[in-house]
């Protein structure tokens, strides 16, 4: 039952879950978004059946949230079966935290403040922009941020960008003012994303479950941020960094606590 204790073996059936619990009058106080392929697969209703046919699965639940919400999200997902990981909050708790699933193997990450991976999404102000999942932007650039980019964040991203386009706001829109926004500050993200778009853009023709339609639209929306990426101005400090370029590290690796 959706208001109980009881951990649902449904992946989905339990995503319903954990929503509604999130929905109910005590907790509607608590900022807290989908992140990871669940959100995308939630934000995308009419092609989100790509992650399916592309051989996408699903493990965990991943959120993002506020630091302050430490305490509400110990109690919800405590109320709803899950386990904290004592470890974890004691050692990274100002950044996340992980709760398991005793019965089935998957688990809940939460990260606090930011998405900070190969680079860091700062998410202050943001996740009042959309619900149930982060907004558009900062779940592509989720993505984006991964210095080593795999096969799952590629096809999240091609399905993202198959659903929606981009432009100002955030209303259904990836938002390009926050994505150039921060690769204009920053020359390591930039230098992550634009590689990033390209790889994508290549990948394109490996998946033949993509119609002729779903590859133009995804080209047309990967180059249009490109575009719109390289015409922002840029900070004298992504230009000083510019100057150094590759001869320095511009990315961080990866901590793998969990999978994306």
């Amino acid at each position: 039952m959706t208001g109980s204790g009881q951990i649902l073996s449904d992946f989905f059936e339990e995503r319903t879950r954990l929503l509604e619990a999130l929905g109910r009058p005590e907790n509607r106080h608590i900022v807290v978004r989908l992140i990871g392929a669940l959100a995308f697969r939630t934000h995308c209703p009419q092609f989100g059946h790509l992650q399916r046919s592309l051989g996408r699965v699903y493990t965990d639940f991943d959120f993002a949230s506020y630091r302050r919400f430490f305490p509400d999200l110990q109690r919800l997902f405590a109320g709803l079966g899950y386990q904290e990981d004592k470890m974890v909050s004691r050692l990274f708790g100002e950044s996340r935290m992980l709760f398991h699933d005793p019965a089935h193997g998957r688990h809940i990450d939460v990260f606090f403040d930011r998405l900070h991976f190969s680079h860091t999404i700062p998410l202050d102000g943001r996740l009042e922009a959309d619900s149930p999942t982060l907004p558009l932007a900062e779940l592509l650039l989720e993505k984006l941020q991964i210095a080593h980019i795999n096969e799952k964040d590629v096809i999240d991203t091609i399905m993202l960008l198959r659903e929606h386009p981009v432009g100002p706001g955030d209303d259904d829109t990836i938002n390009l003012d926050v994505v150039t926004g921060l690769t204009s500050r920053d020359w390591g993200l930039w230098r992550t994303v634009t590689g990033n778009l390209a790889i994508v853009e290549d990948r394109l023709s490996a998946y033949p479950q993509l119609a002729a339609a779903d590859r133009e639209v995804v080209t047309d929306r990967l180059r249009a941020l490109r575009q719109a990426i390289d015409r922002a101005p840029k900070t004298a400090a992504w230009k000083v960094r510019a100057v150094v370029g590759e001869r320095l590290k511009w990315y961080e690796d990866v901590e793998e606590l969990v999978d994306r």
